[in-house]
């Protein structure tokens, strides 16, 4: 059964910044359940991150400035969380390695985890393209990331590959 690494907070972990969770689609997660064995794991709390903290945004770039050093991650209250989030996403990969883990399912929008989306680091509320910390050192390491808005993309590649 293929592994996948999914964001504890979209399997009901009250894991966020804030002390809560994200949902998944029920029809996504039973497929899920029934076809491939989830990883569960957050960057964040796995880099010492207390639950509840202050709401984190990259500052002026996007993950991949992050792990190049050109971009930082700061919470809402002026502190800097940048290693912390470094370390949680070379954890992930070490997960991921150590599983031979070639797919994940992480949540849009996260400065960690962000896949497609993630704030624009004036804590506006304002989305950008983007990648989060986590997700853009996955996808550099040749593994697969994906939302909890395109299980479906990662249900087709899945039962393309069996």
């Amino acid at each position: 059964m293929e592994k996948v690494l999914v964001s504890s907070c979209l399997v009901g972990n009250k894991v966020r910044y804030n002390a809560s969770c994200l949902s998944v689609q029920e029809s996504d997660l039973n497929w899920l359940h029934s076809r491939v064995e989830l990883v569960v794991f957050c960057p964040e709390v796995s880099s010492g991150l207390p639950i509840p903290r202050a709401p984190a945004e990259i500052i002026e770039g996007n993950g991949g400035d992050v792990l190049l050093g050109f971009a930082s991650v700061v919470g809402n209250d002026g502190i800097d969380v940048t290693q912390p989030f470094l370390s949680g996403a070379h954890s992930a990969l070490k997960l991921c390695n150590a599983q031979r883990i070639k797919y994940a399912i992480l949540a849009d929008g996260s400065p960690s985890c962000g896949s497609s989306k993630i704030y624009d680091g004036t804590f506006s509320g304002r989305k950008i393209d983007g990648l989060g910390v986590t997700a853009a050192l996955l996808e550099r390491e040749g593994i697969k990331v994906f939302s909890q808005n395109t299980i479906g993309r990662l249900r087709a590649e899945l039962e393309q590959n069996s």
